[in-house]
């Protein structure tokens, strides 16, 4: 039988202090691919999706702050906005409450693209999780939705996408 560390009798999962950190990593790693993959087409990748997503289901009042939400810098987001501008699925108009600033904006056709990587989506994340009953897919999306809000207002400036990055 293996000894347990000091430090592990502190660690509040079962397993190593670092464990937490290896699943976490694996688990985006699996996922990320399998993203990849269902949005490949889409203009700007895994990213495009996620500005289209949020600006359809969010509605950021601009678009700095549809950056700021992503964690994505303002540079990269004019580019990707631009190509998304050219594929048709976002536009920007002026914003209401400052005539200088952006809100983007999904379009009909957006929308329409928008739904149809949702569901590649939709079937790359059932694909990932077929080894969990309802009840136990329930229960890790409640943890993890309270955890990423947690580490979110812990770090709000922090960005995924540099995570994301760093992985790789």
């Amino acid at each position: 039988m293996a000894e347990e560390s000091p430090t592990s009798q502190n660690c509040p999962l079962s397993g190593k202090p670092g464990d937490l950190g290896w699943n976490l990593a694996m688990v985006l790693r699996g996922y990320q691919s399998r993203f990849e993959t269902a949005v490949d087409g889409m203009p700007g990748g895994i990213r495009g999706y996620q500005v289209l997503s949020t600006v359809t289901y969010r509605n950021p009042s601009n678009q700095q702050a549809l950056a700021a939400h992503l964690g994505i810098d303002r540079t990269v987001m004019t580019y990707l906005i631009d190509d998304l501008v050219k594929a048709g699925v976002v536009e920007r108009i002026p914003d209401p409450a400052d005539r200088r600033s952006r809100k983007i904006i999904a379009t009909d056709h957006g929308r329409e693209v928008l739904t149809t990587y949702e569901k590649r989506v939709a079937d790359v994340e059932a694909e990932l999780l077929a080894g969990f009953n309802s009840a136990d897919i329930g229960t890790l999306d409640t943890l993890l939705r309270r955890l990423a809000l947690d580490v979110h207002r812990a770090q709000p400036g922090s960005s995924p996408c540099e995570a994301v990055d760093h992985l790789q």
